[in-house]
């Protein structure tokens, strides 16, 4: 790629210099530099220092700090339409870019869903014209996410999805969801379902054990989760469908996960930054703000997901960002809404991984270059020719959390007033600054 001699404002070159560059494939933390043009990578490695560029070139200097591709996100709630007391695409990717995050996919539980090519074209204009990120639309499996009748699919599709889903809804009629991954294998389409057993889970709150019974709350047995997961790898091997598990959580399904990827099923996983980082003994309290779904789990198995993420059989974590307002949140335990928000604080909360010992190239991995390959993005990598969605990172920066500050327009964070490490100094995506700290 040519540079223009004398480059207008919109083709001029941008450097990153002088940071250590990480991704999921190749960079492992070598001092380096980026070199950005029209919004793409055109040069990347040690040689990208200040004394090698065009005169006209502007240069960041990272100051030895990180430099990553930026997060893909799997699982975020943004508001719209329906629901813009809790999110906005506007604050919602404001959020992500203070986080790193350069693209969303959005849920499809809104109101109305988005079960209709005109609402997948609504986000689409919408994160266009308000959204600092990349937003893309995850599309119903079901029409009106009711589990009856699946959607159109090949429509949705064509129109801009790149997913489908029912959000935290999971399909109870088997017939139902075999048809919809037959019809969605048709078009290589991938099938994200939430796995749980309405009927097993019933009206618990949170873990069931001996926790749960000290604090006097109904708990949600871990079969819950496997019963339904298992019948979803079973029409997987039936139909030859694409699947993605959003949300694990037991060692439960972290074994039904690894027998069908033994058999070479096409199936892949997310684990939620919550549950690989807190347990249900951190709700303390009554801690509302820790109330989700999946509930958090014990000890051991917060840490067998974690070994799991380093082994590879987690493929991706998530911020399973779900904004819930005061009037939801700000109640007794059993009667608050699940969710928490966790765009801004997600790759901060993944360090703690790292600290803890996880590799930290798998976890760039998880929030990166295996999110882009389960959804056919270019994104996500250090790579020359690929789109520039880089962040500037400092792995070190110390921070106490403030809700009052997120960006995010509910404050429901499970890391309220805890101290974090690890700052987002820049975000870029396509080559344009959309962050940075002031």
């Amino acid at each position: 790629m040519k540079i223009p001699a004398s480059p207008s404002v919109a083709h001029q070159p941008l450097a990153l210099v002088n940071g250590r560059l990480v991704d999921g494939e190749t960079y492992d933390g070598a001092r380096g530099g980026v070199l950005i043009l029209d919004g793409r990578i055109l040069d990347i490695g040690p040689d990208v220092e200040p004394q090698s560029l065009p005169v006209h070139s502007r240069v960041i200097d990272c100051g030895g700090d990180l430099i990553l591709p930026g997060l893909i996100d799997m699982r975020a709630f943004v508001g719209e339409p329906g629901a813009e007391h809790r999110e906005t695409i506007a604050t919602a990717t404001a959020a992500a870019a203070a986080g790193g995050v350069t693209t969303i996919l959005a849920r499809p539980d809104t109101s109305p869903p988005v079960d209709d090519p005109a609402v997948v074209d609504f986000l689409l204009r919408r994160a266009r014209d308000t959204g600092r990120v990349r937003v893309l639309p995850c599309a119903a499996l079901t029409q009106g996410l009711r589990g009856e009748e699946i959607a159109e699919i090949g429509l949705l599709q064509q129109a801009g999805a790149v997913a489908f889903s029912d959000g935290a809804r999971p399909i109870v009629n088997s017939r139902v969801l075999r048809r919809a991954m037959a019809y969605a294998r048709d078009f290589d389409a991938l099938v994200i379902h939430y796995a749980e057993d309405r009927d097993l889970a019933a009206e618990g709150v949170m873990n069931e054990g001996e926790y749960a019974t000290r604090l006097g709350l109904s708990g949600v047995p871990r079969e819950a989760e496997a019963i339904m997961l298992d019948r979803d790898i079973r029409l997987v091997n039936l139909t030859g469908a694409r699947y993605h598990a959003p949300l694990v959580s037991t060692t439960l399904s972290l074994d039904i996960l690894a027998r069908a990827k033994d058999a070479g099923l096409p199936v892949t996983c997310s684990a939620s930054i919550n549950h690989l980082t807190l347990n249900e003994s951190d709700i303390g309290d009554y801690r509302t703000f820790l109330k989700l779904a999946p509930p958090l789990r014990r000890e051991d198995e917060r840490r067998a997901l974690v070994e799991a993420l380093a082994e590879g059989l987690i493929d991706v974590i998530v911020s399973d960002h779900d904004p819930q307002d005061v009037e939801t949140k700000r109640l007794p335990f059993a009667e608050s809404e699940n969710g928490a928000i966790g765009l801004e604080t997600m790759l901060a909360a993944a360090m703690r991984l790292v600290r803890a010992g996880a590799p930290l190239q798998r976890v760039v991995a998880a929030l990166t270059s295996r999110p882009a390959d389960i959804l056919g993005l270019p994104q996500g990598r250090l790579k020359v020719g690929a789109p520039a969605d880089l962040i500037r990172f400092d792995p070190d920066e110390a921070y106490l959390v403030d809700p009052l500050k997120l960006k995010s327009r509910c404050k429901n964070t499970p890391f309220d007033e805890a101290t974090m490490e690890g700052r987002v100094k820049l975000t870029l995506v396509e080559g344009r600054i959309v962050f940075e700290q002031d």
